[in-house]
Parts: structure tokens; sequence; C-alpha cells
């Protein structure tokens, strides 16, 4: 059920992008440069599957995921805002709420599973939905997708990302950082 909501708003920016991109690739130098994303900590966000293991409480330990709300739900705790948090913050936030709710100086670790995809369209030959890859790039993302068409401007390439809860778009490089959820666009060149 969540998937199907998170491939129906992930068609939606999809289509969105789809129908900017059928234009020129030029339009693309019109687009705003991507602004740089360091690398390191990793932001949890809806898709992302955690591993939280409380130790000597197996029936406190499993599989989460983080819901199209931001959320994840733990047995005894409950519902636990996850989204926009590390996962040595969402760690100790965890081992605080189990530690108030009379689980003794729970030792509690959380682990990523399974990031949420990016998402590779135009002038790629495999377009679709991919598994994130930490540290990836544009250029790896095209690599998974199969590479590029012969009909790709290489270096006509946007990405679609959510901040603070709205789309953009931005020209991106082929060294540019791909963040889960990110959609690419590799744009046609015209001969």
């Amino acid at each position: 059920m969540m998937h199907s909501t998170n491939f129906r708003t992930a068609l939606s920016v999809l289509l969105a992008v789809a129908l900017l991109g059928a234009g020129c690739a030029s339009n693309v130098q019109k687009l705003p440069k991507l602004a740089p994303t360091p690398a390191g900590v990793y932001l949890l966000g809806p898709g992302d599957t955690l591993q939280v293991t409380v130790f000597g409480e197996p029936d406190l330990s499993g599989t989460l995921k983080v819901t199209d709300s931001g959320t994840v739900v733990m047995p005894l705790i409950g519902t636990v805002p996850a989204a926009g948090l590390s996962v040595q913050d969402l760690q100790k936030k965890l081992t605080a709420l189990l530690d108030a709710k009379a689980v003794k100086s729970p030792n509690v670790t959380v682990q990523i599973n399974e990031y949420r995809p990016f998402f590779i369209l135009g002038e790629v030959k495999n377009p679709g939905s991919y598994a994130y890859v930490p540290d990836m790039t544009v250029l790896t993302a095209v690599a998974i997708a199969g590479g590029y068409t012969f009909r790709a401007a290489q270096d006509s390439v946007s990405v679609t990302r959510r901040v603070d809860g709205a789309s953009r778009e931005s020209q991106a490089a082929r060294d540019s950082r791909v963040l889960p959820g990110d959609v690419v666009y590799v744009y046609e060149r015209h001969f």
C-alpha cells in the first residue's frame, strides 16, 4: 500500500520532469546549478528501511520502514519522527525513549537495510527506478541505468530534488551528487 503511494508520488514527479524535459537540451542551461551536497551524514527519509536492534530485547528488535509521513513505529514506544535525522540521531532518540519506558539502559543500534530509490529518465538505455548507492554521482546513476543513448546530450542533465517540501529542478554536472528520491533527467541532443 505504502509502496503504491510512493510509486504514485514518484510517477507524478517523473511525469512533470518529462514534460519539462520535452523542450530542447539548451533549456537545461537556463536552470540554476545544483547546489553542492557535502558527502558524509545521510539523513533518513520516507521509504528507507532500517534494522533496529535492542540487545537483550528481541521483541523490540526488527525491521522498520520510514513511512510517507516520515515516522517509524516501534513496539513499546509507538510512532517516532525519523525523517531528517541521521542514523545516529535516531539511535539516540530511540535509546532515550526506551529508557523512559522502563527498559533499563537499552543498547540500541540502527542500520540502514535499504535506501529509498532514485529515478533516472530521458536519454539513458534503461530509464526507471533504481536502488540508491551511497556517494552516488550523476555519472554513476547513468551507468546504473545502462549508459547514455546515442541521442543523449551528455552535458545536459538535470536533477529534481525535494527541498523544504518543494520539488526543485537544477542543472547538474557529471560529478554532482545524487541523493535518494532524486529524479535525474538526461536531455536529448539536437543534431
